[in-house]
């Protein structure tokens, strides 16, 4: 581990200076628990000028109902999303997702936000200072090629989210303030397929809150394989939101995590209207395998990494399926 690397610490009040804060400052970062941006800074990886703490802008702590809806702040802890009434009453999903996140001291400190804002991972890119340097650092950090693809011109770094994808298939949108306005898009809008570049969010911009729908009918649920159960990111992550009609798929939303350099819906709409069986779980199979893009990014062999996902998706929608028969 590296010193820390100087800068000034700034810690707005509101949302309002946070982001005016944000584009006055073009090498400023914000920092909610600091569980992923910290630990990047004592390896060396980055050395921004500015650090804005969110941590006293209350407003980012809230959750609460408006007009049907359940709005999360993106500053509200996982240890406190995973224990909150609300979520797990409608949406016990996202709670599953949080609990799978490190460890109980981790999710103390860390927030959604920065967890759906993580950086993306790579085994050529979260190494020691020297170890990177000896090995000419790489495309996503001061380097000119990515190690994992050599002859390509974009950064394969994958992202590690275990609550975006379950958010996604729950059709979520997120709340972006920015200097003069805020915006809402879906939460899939929010991250793009490039390793170093994988956020939307514009200079001036922070992901304020996240708002889910009402469920209307599904059930969903989050699967992840990992190195430790204790505390690893996922080696593959599957997420899917599940509508049963009668004896047949009225909806099926599956999303995926730790293969990409962002989380990806899955196309399924062909499933629906269809019975839930080896035949429609061989065909979520085939999609699985056109959307994912696994490579050698962690320690762990992509065929592994490919089959364990595409193993624990029809695990995933087999339970799914058996809890709305039964529910």
């Amino acid at each position: 581990m590296n010193l820390m690397p100087e800068f000034r610490c700034h810690r707005p009040e509101t949302l309002e200076e946070a982001v005016r804060l944000k584009a006055e400052l073009p090498g400023a970062r914000f920092v909610g628990g600091g569980t992923d941006l910290l630990v990047n800074l004592r390896r060396g990886l980055g050395e921004p000028s500015d650090l804005i703490d969110l941590s006293a802008v209350t407003d980012l702590v809230a959750v609460r109902r408006i007009e049907g809806a359940l709005w999360l702040g993106t500053g509200v802890t996982l240890a406190d999303l995973a224990r909150h009434p609300d979520v797990l009453d409608d949406y016990p999903a996202v709670a599953q997702a949080a609990l799978a996140v490190a460890g109980p001291t981790h999710r103390a400190a860390a927030t959604l936000g920065g967890n759906l804002c993580q950086d993306t991972r790579c085994v050529f890119y979260n190494q020691s200072d020297w170890w990177r340097e000896g090995n000419g650092w790489c495309l996503k950090y001061k380097g000119d090629k990515c190690h994992v693809v050599v002859k390509s011109d974009r950064c394969y770094a994958t992202y590690h989210g275990d609550i975006a994808p379950v958010l996604m298939v729950l059709d979520a949108e997120a709340v972006v303030a920015g200097p003069d306005s805020a915006r809402r898009i879906k939460l899939a809008e929010l991250y793009r397929e490039s390793g170093a570049e994988h956020l939307t969010l514009g200079a001036g911009e922070a992901l304020a809150a996240v708002v889910l729908p009402p469920t209307n009918g599904r059930r969903a649920g989050y699967a992840k394989a990992r190195v430790r159960d204790a505390v690893d990111f996922p080696l593959a992550g599957v997420a899917a939101a599940l509508r049963r009609d009668g004896d047949v798929i009225g909806e099926l939303r599956v999303a995926i995590t730790g293969t990409n350099s962002a989380p990806l819906m899955v196309p399924t709409a062909e499933l629906a209207g269809r019975p839930w069986g080896n035949e429609a779980a061989a065909s979520l199979s085939l999609a699985l395998r056109k959307t994912a893009n696994l490579l050698r990014t962690t320690v762990t062999a992509p065929k592994y990494r490919r089959r364990v996902m595409q193993g624990m998706a029809r695990r995933l929608v087999d339970d799914l399926w058996n809890e709305a028969r039964s529910g």
